[in-house]
């Protein structure tokens, strides 16, 4: 491990700690008794489970569905069974290993197709504007549209202010992408010149980086690729949000006033929650979502915490046993694959 990760990981562990810390502050009189029987209660609707999981594992197909199509114009032959492996794969590292297990998806893609890592690391930067995207339309439909559910949340103030965050978010997001669409290679030498200072090849990293997603967004080669592509990452995220219906309807009557609207500022609190992960262990995920469910939804604290618990492992976690069978299968070993994906990143850089 290096000395950069030992830091990263070291500063993820204080915050994830002080979290733990505030919380257990706030929940001294935590009712374990209460806790374990909400979770105990969860083995009487072992189906509303497995659909859940089911649900997940079917949005990694789709996830594959849409990097074919990113891979169209390069790859027309290329089959979303054959990426599918490598997306499920991937996602173990990410579960296993944290952010040093990102780059495993497209470092496998990019080598079972013969292409360079560069381009796509590139696509994966134009997935996640669509995934942004994608969430954030759910969302504010979900938020602003007259009748739903969450008008009727006591914190609906917050969650319209929440709403506004992530529609500014994929609005920035969207107009840096049509800017670098536009004007890739301008932007890109104006950043090379505008931050070469600050550190060494700080500014020609960036603008590498910014070239990379340049040629990302030629993926996107045409209107039926676009709305292909859009309509792939929304179905997507319509199953993550009914997986996690799915779990909630596992605890009975006890959360019966939970609907989808009502399940997407969840998902978006669990997405914000994320960035804050240590490796194999999670945290933030867990506590965002504990956390929204206690003080946006009135939901009691043990039921709060048995139910985030739950949903990290079901919307999370639960790819790893498929992921290590398939990487088994095809003698790969996930810390040696983070350790050549890296490797492979840094050797683009330096070309």
């Amino acid at each position: 491990m290096t000395k950069k990760r030992v830091i990263i990981y070291g500063i993820v562990f204080a915050v994830l700690a002080l979290l733990v810390y505030l919380q257990f502050r706030t929940w001294r009189n935590f009712g374990w008794h209460t806790f374990w029987s909400q979770t105990d209660q969860v083995r009487e609707h072992k189906l509303d489970i497995v659909f859940a999981i089911a649900l997940i594992y079917f949005t990694y197909f789709l996830r594959a569905l849409r990097w074919k199509i990113f891979l169209r114009p390069v790859r027309p032959n290329a089959s979303f069974l054959r990426l599918s492996p490598p997306t499920i794969i991937g996602f173990s590292g990410l579960a296993l290993l944290g952010r040093p297990g990102e780059l495993i998806r497209p470092y496998l893609i990019a080598r079972a197709e013969g292409l360079s890592l560069s381009s796509q690391m590139a696509t994966w930067a134009v997935e996640r504007i669509f995934d942004i995207g994608a969430f954030t339309l759910l969302l504010i439909l979900a938020v602003f549209s007259p009748g739903t559910a969450l008008h009727d949340v006591p914190k609906y103030a917050g969650v319209r202010i929440f709403g506004f965050l992530f529609l500014a978010l994929a609005t920035g997001v969207s107009l840096a992408a049509v800017l670098v669409a536009k004007h890739g290679e301008s932007v890109s030498l104006w950043v090379e010149r505008r931050f070469s200072h600050l550190a060494a090849n700080l500014g020609h990293r960036i603008s590498q980086r910014l070239r990379e997603f340049h040629r990302g967004l030629d993926t996107i080669h045409d209107l039926r690729a676009f709305l292909e592509i859009s309509g792939v990452s929304i179905a997507m995220w319509c199953c993550i949000a009914l997986s996690y219906l799915e779990v909630i309807r596992a605890y009975g009557s006890h959360l019966n006033g939970m609907t989808i609207s009502r399940i997407l500022p969840l998902m978006g609190s669990s997405m914000v929650g994320s960035l804050i992960q240590l490796p194999g262990v999670g945290g933030g995920s867990q506590l965002a979502t504990i956390s929204t469910l206690q003080r946006v939804y009135d939901v009691p604290r043990e039921l709060a915490a048995s139910c985030g618990i739950l949903l990290w492992l079901v919307t999370f976690m639960s790819v790893i046993p498929v992921g290590l069978l398939l990487a088994h299968r095809q003698r790969l070993s996930l810390r040696e694959l983070s350790q050549e994906s890296q490797q492979a990143e840094t050797d683009d850089q330096q070309q």
